[in-house]
């Protein structure tokens, strides 16, 4: 899979009327076997899934999404391993992966970007890479097929935030308040105008993240972006006992319904 992949995604969605809906996944949680089985039924309910590959120095995960990449750690999750895995599927939503700048760097920029591409990856999310500093890996991951998601919190200044926006490929992955990923009740008016400024400037789709958990937070927001990212909110049910299906059905159901709004 590549940025075409991605691009269709959100090409069906929209050409369908309905939001798309990014579940997040940690590799290797809560069990290497059960990650691949989660990975498969997610699947059924994604337009894009979301990998993460734990790393000990997370940036902006909340407590759960810390936990649980913890046990992937110590279950020996690696990023060949989960390359491994992710080569072994056979069909499914396009990948993209969120991991530390330095899993990329210790493998070299060329030679992660061909491997994640040969396992079938269409991108990858980097928090830890400001910016400033990402041409080169814009560069080379595009050169070989793979797309670099930014990210963009409602906190950067308006000309930095113009920038990160004008030049989003894949999709834009839009924080949703400051702080840490987490549940939330709502969203505020600031909240809603932040997404309304942002997906005027993006040319890729905008899909929000951290705090949406539940199928009221994407009938807030469906109105003004394209997808939404949600983790904690899965990774916790599935520590509940709950199936990916139990926990995904309700918000892709949300995400289904037809809207009006300007980015349907």
């Amino acid at each position: 899979m590549s940025i075409d992949a991605l691009n269709t995604a959100f090409e069906r969605a929209r050409g369908e009327g309905r939001k798309a809906l990014l579940p997040f996944l940690m590799a290797g949680h809560p069990t290497r076997q059960a990650f691949e089985h989660n990975l498969a039924q997610a699947g059924e309910f994604a337009d894009v899934i979301e990998v993460g590959v734990p790393f000990s120095d997370p940036l902006a995960d909340g407590p759960v999404i810390q936990a649980a990449a913890a046990t992937a750690l110590k279950n020996g999750t690696t990023l060949p391993g989960t390359l491994d895995v992710l080569t072994r599927r056979k069909a499914g939503p396009p990948v993209v992966l969120m991991l530390s700048v330095n899993q990329v760097l210790a493998r070299g920029l060329e030679r992660f970007a061909q491997r994640a591409v040969k396992a079938g990856v269409s991108g990858a999310i980097i928090p830890d890479l400001p910016f400033e500093e990402q041409q080169e890996a814009r560069e080379v991951f595009t050169r070989q097929g793979l797309v670099l998601v930014s990210m963009l919190a409602p906190t950067t200044r308006p000309e930095r935030a113009e920038a990160i926006l004008r030049r989003a490929q894949g999709f834009a992955y839009l924080i949703s308040v400051a702080g840490v990923t987490g549940t939330r009740e709502g969203f505020a008016p600031e909240t809603i105008e932040y997404i309304r400024r942002s997906a005027a400037l993006s040319p890729a789709p905008v899909c929000v993240g951290f705090g949406i958990t539940r199928p009221q937070h994407i009938e807030q927001l469906r109105e003004h972006a394209d997808g939404f990212i949600v983790g904690t909110a899965l990774i916790r049910g599935l520590e509940q006992g709950l199936s990916v299906a139990d926990v995904l059905r309700p918000l892709r159901e949300a995400c289904n319904q037809q809207t009006t709004g300007v980015r349907s």
